[in-house]
């Protein structure tokens, strides 16, 4: 609870919690706010309780009729200027709120499944297990991963032979398997069922004579997965790239999509292939997987009431932002984040009303965080919008289930 020391490192400390002000300590649940805010404006910071009296300095308030607090503590001039800068966004948010929450969000089977095969992996293995790219597309469940042991690699040739592997939950082209018999690894396929069943009826609609058409994102590691089942298959991302595609019997021409994709969006591209195509033929079930699906129509039904969207997830996570896109088309303002310092207190200015979802690879625990932390710019209502409950379970692979 001292003032920071010249060249020790960090140079603002954000207070944890308040000591000097009252019998007890003023807690800070913003300061996670505080300390992102800094952080976008380069400035290194550290956590840590703020004794009032000793330091000097500093900048502090109580918000919420004093129950929480703000607090920092400036190395430097400058680093003073951007604190008392990043307070004043903060305090320009502070209000009660309503939070939208809707319901289902985070987690979906085929991540937790993917996430359990790693960490089963981990346990029964006596070397390195490795993972073929991110298990799931989050950067907190990779780092979580990581600090317990997994390796993860881009390709295939950064594994040692005959050394333990995980194919990612996007799933692996037929090539990337047999570079992965050649080297005598040892494989544990984490690939999602409902993305396994896309490569199923790949296969299935090229053997009965189709040229199928896939519809999805160029680059998609899902993608490049599904386009790796079937020789000449064709990528459609757009309702623009219907009108250029090439088949060599337009009456026989099957579609499939990547399990992530807007369903709007999708609709629209499946009624011009129809358009052009009059006898294309559908997989027998949706593509677009239960938990996408889910997430937009909960998403959906709290969008148009709320004044801003917080989407939880990563950048290279296509559901999330899937998700943000369809708060945008509800014209309400929308961001992606990886976590609560992300969030820039001027979204929140006027927002009195947040809508908040997560990805499916998102960890439910973001979310509490972020609530949380809004708790401490004024009184929070939460609000649970469900729209669908999810049962479903994924079995492991057979050779990590505990008998």
């Amino acid at each position: 609870m001292s003032p920071l020391h010249p060249g020790t490192g960090p140079v603002a400390l954000v207070a944890s919690e308040l000591h000097g002000l009252a019998p007890t300590p003023v807690p800070c649940p913003a300061a996670v706010l505080l300390d992102g805010e800094l952080r976008r404006h380069q400035v290194p910071t550290a956590l840590a309780p703020l004794d009032v009296r000793d330091a000097t300095d500093s900048t502090w308030v109580t918000l919420a009729d004093g129950t929480t607090g703000l607090g920092v503590v400036a190395q430097d001039r400058r680093t003073a200027l951007v604190a008392r800068a990043a307070m004043s966004s903060l305090l320009a948010a502070s209000t009660p709120r309503t939070v939208l929450l809707a319901s289902p969000r985070s987690f979906c089977a085929g991540v937790e499944r993917a996430v359990q095969v790693v960490e089963r992996a981990l346990e029964r293995s006596s070397g390195p297990v490795y993972v073929r790219k991110q298990i799931v597309h989050n950067v907190h469940v990779v780092a979580d991963l990581e600090s317990r042991g997994a390796v993860f690699v881009d390709e295939l040739d950064a594994v040692p032979e005959e050394s333990t592997v995980v194919f990612s939950a996007h799933g692996v082209s037929p090539a990337v398997r047999g570079a992965a018999s050649s080297r005598q690894l040892q494989v544990i396929d984490a690939t999602c069922p409902l993305v396994t069943k896309v490569h199923v009826e790949a296969r299935r609609f090229a053997a009965r004579g189709d040229t199928v058409i896939l519809i999805g994102h160029a680059g998609h590691e899902e993608v490049e997965g599904t386009l790796g089942e079937v020789d000449e298959m064709r990528l459609v991302q757009s309702v623009e790239d219907v009108e250029t595609v090439d088949v060599p019997d337009p009456s026989r021409v099957s579609y499939l999509t990547q399990t992530t994709l807007s369903v709007d969006e999708t609709t629209e591209i499946v009624t011009a292939l129809r358009r052009r195509f009059p006898a294309l033929r559908n997989p027998p079930s949706d593509d677009i997987c239960y938990a996408t699906t889910n997430r937009q129509q909960a998403l959906r039904s709290v969008a148009a009431a709320a004044d801003l969207v917080l989407v939880v997830g990563s950048t290279n996570s296509s559901n999330s932002l899937r998700l943000v896109e369809l708060a945008e088309r509800q014209g309400t303002p929308a961001h992606l984040v990886d976590d609560v310092r992300d969030i820039n207190p001027r979204w929140l200015v006027n927002a009195t009303t947040i809508g908040l979802t997560a990805g499916a690879s998102a960890p439910p625990h973001l979310i509490t965080a972020i609530i949380d932390a809004l708790a401490g710019l004024g009184p929070i209502t939460t609000e649970e919008h469900e729209t669908a409950r999810e049962t479903i379970q994924f079995t492991l692979p057979s050779p990590l289930r505990r008998t």
